[in-house]
């Protein structure tokens, strides 16, 4: 899009194209909820002492990856696999993963792919270039490691923060001035009377259907370790702290607004995770001052007005590397 578009179109224009894969995000100061390694000597525990629990090995394979395109890594080089709709780096976070564990091409099946939703991961997704199978079929009893990002999309990040956008241009274009931090168009537009909002019962929605493919990941790979990974910071805790890269465009209190909802989408994720059994990788506290408003060198995931073709509101290949290390270490303790 040329850049004599202005920033309130463009950045809607933008979110709409590129925002199709899951918002776009918990907290636990490790990162994860698994067990880790005793760094006990063998032997007989001191008396009063707690033994140390056995170290459990990381899986050596086969291992599938689920999800959207936080997790296929959207416009990363290089792009691989197929169908080329589905925008798979060969350096998004579960190959960075596979590598990390040492395992064999033939051991590892990344089928995550842009614009998933739930619904996807049971039938084939037609991506507009190629059509993916339903991401569940990649499963066999023989899985020993599956770990699954997915969620954004069902709860339909894409409209809400468009429609984020475009309650502030409205404003503008009336003439209000937002006088307070507090000031929340887009807030105010999802409120519903019941104290919640139209965002949080999508949210709601999508971890009935979250619990669903975590008990079908369950009986189709009943040895498998599963790992449901949350989706990194993208707006900051302090929303005037995307004042210089966004402006007026998106009003400072639909930032906080953006923010929450985030965070109610991890939450959910979390739970979710462990009422299956599953363990929680938490990438969005690891991620506090990386979000998209963050300087080019600190940020995992690029702002609206990317450089060299990445993807908006998407993660880098910085913010791949780090979630990858939150997933190792999850997996090593």
């Amino acid at each position: 899009m040329p850049r004599t578009v202005r920033p309130i179109v463009a950045l809607t224009a933008g979110l709409a194209a590129l925002l199709l894969a899951g918002c776009t995000a918990g907290s636990g100061s490790d990162g994860s909820q698994g067990k880790g390694f005793a760094g006990a000597l063998p032997g007989r525990a001191p008396a009063g002492a707690t033994p140390s629990p056995t170290p459990t090995p990381p899986p050596t394979g086969p291992y599938v990856a689920l999800g959207d395109s936080y997790t296929a890594g959207m416009q990363i080089p290089p792009q691989t696999g197929e169908p080329r709709g589905c925008a798979r780096s060969g350096v998004d976070y579960p190959a960075l993963v596979a590598k990390g564990l040492g395992l064999s091409a033939d051991r590892f099946r990344d089928v995550s792919c842009t614009g998933a939703r739930t619904g996807d991961l049971t039938a084939a997704q037609n991506t507009g270039n190629g059509t993916n199978p339903a991401q569940l079929d990649a499963l066999t009893p023989q899985t020993t490691l599956v770990t699954l990002g997915i969620g954004g999309n069902d709860a339909g990040f894409t409209d809400v923060v468009i429609e984020c956008a475009k309650d502030s241009l409205v404003d503008a274009v009336k003439g209000v001035v937002q006088q307070t931090r507090a000031a929340s168009p887009c807030r105010d537009h999802y409120a519903s009377g019941d104290g919640t909002d139209e965002v949080q019962h999508r949210v709601d929605a999508a971890g009935v259907r979250l619990g669903q493919v975590l008990q079908d990941v369950k009986r189709r790979s009943p040895q498998a370790r599963v790992y449901v990974v949350g989706y990194p910071t993208v707006f900051p805790a302090d929303p005037s702290g995307c004042l210089p890269l966004l402006g007026r465009t998106v009003a400072v209190g639909d930032v906080a607004f953006l923010a929450e909802k985030q965070q109610q989408l991890n939450a959910m994720l979390r739970q979710r995770a462990q009422a299956a059994g599953a363990v929680f990788v938490d990438a969005a506290g690891p991620s506090v001052g990386h979000d998209m408003c963050a300087g080019e060198g600190e940020r995992w995931v690029e702002p609206p007005f990317p450089v060299g073709g990445l993807a908006p509101i998407h993660p880098n290949a910085k913010g791949h590397e780090a979630v990858a290390g939150l997933v190792l270490k999850a997996l090593k303790g």
